[in-house]
């Protein structure tokens, strides 16, 4: 069978691009469902975008890479789809924008306008095989366990990256970048829990609290949970797309409280309490039962010196870690690395040494911060393939 553009992955990136590419385009998946990603993203309400997504919200080798396809799709174009298809949606928070009902409902949008511009859809199909034909790719899948050839003139790489395996994640993008010669830059797991040996954080398991965490590269101010195996929540996942193998990170337990001055104005009012109990009015009760002895928390507030107050709040503002890993693939939300941006077009997301191989999403080195923001990134970086591809045609 022949198609004009063969898309490989129904997921964010490969969905928007088949709206734009013109008839004629073919998508597959090897999952029972297109956009297995979208579904359970936010809570299963999908944090679509961000009202403040950037260029400066992303990590890659070359941080200007992304800026052409930002620019000609914007967080306001993918909101106006969003309205037009009467989906209901809310800020959370730092302009994170969620449904007000289901993820479900921006996957209906997604299959409704790829049909509506006359793309095909096929699940449930695995690809077994990609060559070079004379006048495009040779590509055998098996849908539904029967072997089937394709041909195309453009080939979409859309199939992400290794993240959340259970999903359906693989490492076909990278295969196929080796085939084509394609180079890639070293991934790793982004957005993602840190662990910490012989479960040192358990007893805190469930906490959560406001804080500042930050390393040599950058600092994120967001929720900080404690969790049986280590770290987690917005900060943490964040911090962690700038974090290495090794490497100490900084947690500042309270960021927006002048502690030391607190601390001292009690010590005149109320001297005779313990330093626990006045410390567990700006803190988790937990957390600090758990302080108490790695910081000598002890005697009452008229016990302490200026130095000591100083010194407590200084240790609560630079808690010193070393994360011993992260929870790698299995719960990461996005993978850090991929296809080099430097063998592809910025404008076009086609290959620069083959025509009509094309790379998008999450494939390509280009991964945002939590918050909505890998999925602008997914609208904008596939409607700019899609776009040139139809304007070829």
């Amino acid at each position: 069978m022949a198609y004009e553009t063969l898309i490989l992955g129904a997921g964010a990136a490969g969905m928007m691009c088949a709206t734009r590419s013109g008839p004629g385009t073919l998508v597959i998946d090897h999952a029972k469902a297109p956009g297995e990603k979208i579904r359970i993203s936010g809570g299963g309400r999908c944090n679509f975008t961000n009202m403040y997504a950037s260029p400066e919200n992303y990590l890659s080798q070359n941080p200007h890479f992304c800026k052409s396809a930002m620019a000609r799709y914007t967080q306001w174009d993918f909101i106006e789809l969003v309205d037009r298809h009467g989906i209901a949606w809310h800020e959370k928070t730092l302009g994170q924008l969620f449904c007000d009902g289901s993820a479900k409902q921006i996957v209906a949008m997604l299959v409704e306008e790829l049909k509506a511009a006359g793309a095909d859809l096929w699940l449930q199909t695995s690809v077994t095989s990609v060559a070079r034909s004379a006048d495009g790719f040779r590509v055998e899948v098996a849908r539904e366990g029967k072997p089937q050839v394709l041909a195309a003139r453009n080939l979409v790489i859309a199939t992400g990256g290794k993240s959340i395996p259970k999903m359906g994640a693989t490492g076909l993008a990278y295969d196929l970048a080796r085939q084509f010669d394609l180079p890639l830059t070293d991934t790793r797991p982004g957005l993602v829990p840190f662990t910490f040996s012989e479960e040192r954080f358990k007893p805190l398991a469930g906490v959560a609290l406001p804080a500042r965490l930050s390393n040599e590269r950058t600092r994120f101010d967001e929720a900080l949970l404690f969790t049986h195996r280590g770290l987690s929540g917005p900060s943490v996942l964040q911090l962690s797309s700038y974090w290495r193998e090794g490497e100490q990170i900084s947690v500042n337990l309270i960021p927006e409280t002048p502690l030391f001055d607190l601390l001292r104005s009690q010590r005149q009012e109320a001297g005779r309490k313990a330093l626990t109990t006045e410390l567990a009015r700006h803190l988790p009760g937990r957390l600090v039962d758990f302080l108490a002895p790695e910081f000598d928390l002890k005697g009452r507030l008229a016990d302490q010196s200026d130095a000591a107050l100083r010194d407590l709040s200084d240790r609560l503002e630079n808690w010193h870690l070393t994360p011993s890993g992260s929870e790698g693939y299995r719960t990461a939300e996005v993978t850090l690395g991929g296809i080099d941006t430097d063998a592809l077009s910025s404008k076009t997301m086609e290959a620069k040494t083959v025509p009509g191989l094309y790379a998008i999403g999450e494939a390509v080195d280009v991964t945002g911060w939590l918050g909505g923001y890998n999925f602008q990134w997914a609208w904008a970086s596939g409607v700019a393939a899609g776009s040139a591809i139809a304007a070829r045609s």
